[in-house]
């Protein structure tokens, strides 16, 4: 009936053109039924929100290969250091920019340090169960990305204190890197000295904070690399004595593993903890901190020997883990120990001037001087010392027979 009323209108229509123009009509209604349907509403939605969690999956992935790859823990607790560093070498106020820079580009660098030594132990890192998770031996990542990871930050972070700071903290850092990456990491499997080289390695990054600050080291700027290089000694003793079963499995020269009884381990955490004594002492004799430090660092001291004694009586992994927590407690309240009662350059002339007000506003002689008419005048003066210059002690003191020159201008 359609088709005979359609040739009654439109009589030039042949059969087989209604057929394909009721074809392509009803297709091209399916068509736009499947556009405009619910289900199709929500298909583009569904793909862009997949696409976003693939994004955010993808970004998480390399993030968390990343922070391992850097051993981030470890990484902070070396800008720790070289933040201290900064602060105690800064004069008076600490330019906080400057500070910022430098622990942007000691993590950097840290980081890199730290991801080279993962490269070039995968294979011992597979074998021991402490580090078998770790993104290379578990093959969450491939050793080019992580070596193009390593080289990125590494040369980031070297050129960032070049213009950032100076050039002699940037060669610190590069040289850190290097010691720990090319001479530390494969001593581990040569040699137990490697202990004491990465002592070395942990003891550079505050002098890299003092010469950023400062630009140059002096002998004030060793107090706490020395605390460093001293106190990494019974921590890593104790924890080569813990994980010693793992560190061998690895096939890692370690200084336990030769010293079945255990005593030479805790004999060198003992005798590296009463190093540590005088380092105190000498902060206050320097004129790096106040005298309450001294007291502070001596007790403070005296318990991390304390636990390196109780380890070295009694060679068990529970007194080995005990001292790693004391060296663990050790380290942050040293730092700050330094930081509350360092001294900065203003404070020491201050103090003096305060001891010496009352005997140089108090005390006074009295001398006699003649004038160009012969009467005697009376004056007041000072009894205040001056200080000579150098070389009248230098002409004094080898040649006595020879007068000590006068330098009274007239």
């Amino acid at each position: 009936m359609r088709l005979k009323l359609r040739k009654e209108f439109f009589p030039f229509y042949s059969k087989s053109k209604l057929i394909n123009h009721n074809t392509n009509h009803n297709y091209l209604t399916r068509h736009y039924r499947q556009l405009h349907s619910p289900a199709a509403d929500l298909s583009a939605p569904a793909t862009a929100t997949k696409t976003t969690t693939d994004l955010v999956s993808l970004t998480r992935h390399y993030a968390t290969c990343y922070w391992q790859l850097s051993k981030a823990r470890l990484s902070m607790l070396v800008v720790a250091t070289s933040g201290t560093g900064f602060v105690l070498g800064s004069t008076s106020a600490v330019d906080l920019s400057a500070l910022s820079w430098t622990c942007m580009g000691t993590m950097m660098v840290a980081a890199s340090a730290n991801s080279l030594n993962q490269v070039f132990e995968v294979k011992n890192d597979a074998k021991m169960k402490r580090t078998s998770r770790r993104p290379l031996p578990s093959g969450r990542i491939s050793i080019p990305h992580a070596v193009g990871w390593a080289s990125s930050v590494g040369l980031g972070g070297t050129a960032l204190l070049a213009t950032q700071a100076n050039l002699l903290a940037a060669g610190l850092a590069a040289s850190n890197l290097v010691l720990y990456a090319f001479v530390y990491t494969p001593l581990k499997q040569i040699h137990p000295v490697n202990t004491w080289v990465g002592a070395v390695v942990g003891a550079i990054p505050p002098l890299l904070g003092w010469a950023a600050a400062s630009g140059d080291i002096c002998l004030n700027a060793m107090i706490l690399p020395a605390a460093l290089y001293f106190w990494q000694l019974p921590h890593f003793m104790a924890l080569a004595y813990m994980c010693r079963d793992d560190y061998a499995a690895g096939g890692f020269k370690m200084y336990s593993l030769a010293d079945e009884s255990g005593r030479r381990t805790a004999l060198v955490a003992l005798r590296n903890s009463i190093y540590l004594i005088p380092l105190g002492f000498l902060a206050y004799d320097w004129g790096v901190t106040s005298e309450w430090f001294c007291l502070e660092s001596t007790a403070l001291t005296l318990a991390i020997s304390a636990a390196a004694f109780s380890f070295y009586r009694d060679r068990t992994r529970e007194k080995a883990r005990r001292m790693f927590h004391a060296s663990l407690l050790y380290l942050p309240v040293f730092m700050s120990g330094l930081l509350i009662h360092r001294r900065s350059d203003n404070q020491q002339p201050l103090e003096d001037n305060a001891k010496s007000f009352m005997k140089s506003s108090s005390s006074a002689e009295t001398i006699e001087l003649e004038d160009e008419n012969g009467n005697q005048k009376m004056e007041r003066q000072s009894n205040r010392r001056q200080a000579r210059p150098p070389v009248a002690y230098a002409s004094a003191a080898p040649f006595p027979f020879l007068p000590a020159p006068s330098y009274n201008v007239p």
